[in-house]
């Protein structure tokens, strides 16, 4: 696994990501959401895997699911599970922190 530097620090991650608005990066190629819920950083595969569209431009429901905006297929932020049976599971990446900044591993 590779840890990509997104941000210096915590604080400026927490200044530029707003919570429960996913938000697209594209890192070596792979297009990464990541979302800010609940005080905690999680990072999911972009692309829904019922359709293929981008789960960064759905939203995050009071469940802490993120949803797809093409037929809602909804899926639990934490562990990347689908929420229904009829499409597979999300990969899911790990963020860190630290002092030299903040990371997502690929």
């Amino acid at each position: 696994m590779e840890w990509i530097k997104i941000f210096s620090n915590d604080t400026e991650a927490r200044s530029k990501i707003t919570h429960d608005k996913p938000q697209l990066l594209v890192l070596h190629g792979k297009r990464i959401c990541l979302v800010l819920h609940e005080e905690n950083f999680i990072a999911v595969q972009d692309a829904c895997s019922h359709n293929g569209e981008s789960l960064s431009k759905g939203h995050v429901n009071y469940l802490g699911e993120i949803v797809c905006p093409w037929h809602g297929y909804r899926f639990q932020l934490k562990s990347g599970r689908a929420c229904d049976s009829s499409s597979a599971d999300l990969k899911t990446y790990p963020v860190k922190s630290d002092d030299s900044g903040f990371f997502i591993g690929i």
